[in-house]
Formats: C-alpha cells, structure tokens, sequence
C-alpha cells in the first residue's frame, strides 16, 4: 500500500510537469522585434529550457531572444539562451531583489513589436522581490516570515506582499506596455485565481489597500514602519481592470491542480480503489483537516471499503513550537494520532513541488507517509507523537523513523496532493 500511494503521488506530480503541459500553449514569435523570455517560480527552470528549444530549435535568431529566469535555490535547469539563477524561497534574498531588477528593466525595453513572454509558476513572489517606498530586503524578508507565521492563507499573504511591491498586483505588466504580453502559468492556487498566482504580477489585481490593512489588523502582524508607510499611502494600490496597460495583454493557465489530483484519481483507480475526491482547492488548519479525514477514513474502512481519499488544495500551520516541518508533515503527523494505529490504512501527503516547509533547501522533504505501524515504532523509537505536533516538529518525528516522502526537486508545482488508502477490516 505505501508503493501504491506512492505511485498514485507520483502520477499526480507527472500530469503537472511542464514537459507535457507547455509546448502546445507556446505562441507564435514575433514577425519582427524581440522575444523577451521572463520567467520566475519553482518551474521556471524546466518551463524556460522548453520554451527556448522550441523557439531556437524552430530557427528563431538567437540575437532576437532575450531574458531571464529564476528559481528556487537547487530548481534552476540548463539552458541554452537565457540567463538561470537562483533564488530564496519562502523567503526572497538579493537573488530575489536582482531577478526582479532584471525583469522589471527587460519589461520596460520592450517595444510595441516585441512579445513579452512570462512564465509563472507557485514561488514566483518569492522569488520576484522588488520593494517599494523606503522598504528594504531585511524588512521585506521580515514581512514575509511573519506573514508564514501568522498561518494566514496564501491569498491573503498576497494582497500585503503587492502593497510593498514595484512587480507584483499588475505592476510587470505596466513595465511592459505597450509590448504584446501573454503569460502562461502553472497554478497552485485555490480556484486557479490568476491574481494569486506568483501575486499576479501580469494581470489586474481586484484586491485593495482596505483589505491589506485589515489583514494586518486581523493576524496583529508587527511591520516595519517603511510597510505600514506604504500600507497607509493611497499611492500604493495596485492597477485595475480597464488600465491601458492590459490593452494587450493575456493569460493563460496550462496545468492546474484540478487536473492532477484527476491524474491521481485515475490511477487510484486502477489500483482497484473507489476513490473519494475531496477537491484540489482544500484549505485550513493542517491538523484539523487531518482529524476531519481520519474520521471519514475510519468510517469507509467500517462500511467494508476498499477506498481512496485524495485531496489537493494548500493547508496552513499556525506556528506555535520552534521545531521543523510544513503543512503536510503536520497533516501527515496529525493523522496518524487521529487513526490510532488502525491497520490497513496508509496516508502519504505531499507538496507537488518536492519540498514541504523547512529551511529553503532543495533537499528539504516534500512531506511524509503513515501506515498503522507509525505509532508503535515511534514509541520505541522514544518519540512522542503528541509532543512533536505540539511542538510544530513533524520533521523530526518523520526523520527519526525514516518516514519522510523524499523526492528532490520535481520542477513544477500545482501544490499539495493527499492520498489515503484503506483496505476493509
């Protein structure tokens, strides 16, 4: 059961890689001017050396392709034309601030003969870090590990992060017109909100400087006063629809998290489970969703099921510990108390991109998986489940029994996939 989940994971990750998704969305080049090639985000990497091979390949001038491309540290790839670099995620470093630098001033050459071409993936806010006003990187930096603290969702996160931003809500596409722009992006995000993706750095942004405001308000976020300036500054509010900077302008999502929690499904099928999908847009409490699937997973197994449970979607952990971990460690570790030890249920939940939480690095887990021994062998392992969730410390606990889910950096990201099997009693 723990290969099954596995490769039901793994089916999940492979429908949301750019090698299948990118191609056939690529436009036509430009008849005259400059392709200019922008990319930012987890898939940055593998979505840039696509996109330059099939332009290059096909005999565009390599003089007349132009760009830049960042990723996560440990998720760059090789390429030909465009320059790749690396930068901090969750949060940004000066490879953030240069790599927006850059974007921001390639967008801005561009000419009504030009197509701009921006490649989005989850990670790109982080990665495009260009700070407004008086803020600086160390400030920003302390935004950000607030906001990640607060347990604030992603969304919200957002709507602050575009106050305090020169690219982000819109602004990228102000730099470029009156260029034609068209943005193909992986989404990891609730609904697929083009907004909420890398904090829509190309499209109008609905949001408003009330909402930031009450945000802060809400979660007792302690900003810096170059933050709460620009919070304050009416100045500060993001381009909306029907500015002339999105005259030419067009977005277009190519892989979603809806379809691979479908890819799932499907071979959950075929390992001869009877799937119950739960959506791919769950948000909440990490552990808390873990108790609610527990109980649904104990009633399936009493009603003599052998069955599925997938979910997708991006949980969120209020941090109260100091330990190590991320959203799905603590689902993972949450569930695990919430069944017991039952047998003949295994759980394996895991972030799509390969790394769950932790300290910014590519070997950073990508989540962990459970089975009805989990809770015997940490108990003679002299770890207590309990005290670990307690602690926010889900990494620790999964390390100390050799239970993380591994898999390095997938090079894409359409966020978390969450897979219990069960067998009947």
């Amino acid at each position: 059961m723990r290969a099954e989940a596995r490769a039901v994971f793994d089916a999940a990750v492979a429908r949301a890689h750019p090698a299948g998704c990118l191609p056939a969305h690529l436009p036509p080049a430009p008849d005259a001017g400059r392709l200019i090639l922008l990319a930012a985000g987890k898939a940055a990497g593998s979505m840039t050396a696509l996109a330059e091979a099939h332009y290059l390949d096909a005999g565009f001038p390599a003089e007349r392709l132009v760009g830049h491309a960042v990723a996560r540290h440990g998720y760059e790839a090789k390429t030909r034309q465009i320059p790749m670099v690396a930068a901090g995620h969750p949060v940004p470093d000066q490879g953030s601030i240069d790599s927006a630098a850059r974007a921001l001033e390639l967008a801005a050459s561009a000419t009504a003969e030009d197509l701009v071409l921006v490649l989005l993936s989850g990670g790109g806010s982080a990665n495009w870090v260009a700070p407004a006003g008086a803020l600086t990187l160390a400030e920003k930096q302390a935004v950000n590990k607030a906001l990640l603290r607060s347990g604030a969702p992603i969304g919200e996160m957002n709507i602050v992060r575009k106050r305090l931003s020169r690219i982000k809500g819109g602004r990228l596409a102000l730099a470029a017109a009156p260029a034609q722009l068209l943005t193909l992006a992986i989404s990891d995000v609730p609904q697929d909100e083009p907004t909420a993706i890398a904090s829509g750095p190309t499209v109008p942004d609905p949001t408003t400087l009330h909402q930031a405001r009450a945000i802060v308000a809400r979660y007792g976020l302690d900003l810096p006063a170059a933050a709460r300036a620009l919070l304050d500054d009416e100045t500060s509010e993001t381009p909306k629809s029907g500015h002339d900077a999105f005259a030419r302008t067009t977005f277009r999502i190519i892989a979603r998290p809806s379809e691979a929690i479908a890819a799932a499904h499907a071979a959950a099928e075929a390992a001869g489970y009877a799937v119950l999908d739960l959506g791919a847009d769950l948000e909440g409490e990490a552990r808390e969703v873990a108790a609610e699937h527990a109980e649904r997973a104990l009633a399936l197994q009493r009603a003599g099921q052998r069955a599925a449970i997938l979910s997708g979607g991006e949980l969120t952990v209020t941090l109260r510990g100091s330990g190590r971990g991320g959203p799905n460690q603590e689902y993972a570790l949450a569930l695990a108390i919430a069944l017991g030890g039952a047998p003949g249920i295994v759980a394996l939940s895991g972030d799509t991109d390969g790394t769950d939480g932790g300290g910014g690095e590519a070997s950073d887990p990508a989540g962990a998986i459970i089975d009805a021994t989990t809770l015997a062998r940490a108990g003679a392992r002299g770890l207590d489940p309990a005290r670990s969730l307690a602690d926010n410390d889900s990494t620790g606990f999964f390390e100390g029994l050799g239970d993380l889910l591994q898999t390095g950096p997938t090079l894409t990201n359409v966020n978390d996939c969450r897979i219990i099997l069960i067998e009947p009693r």
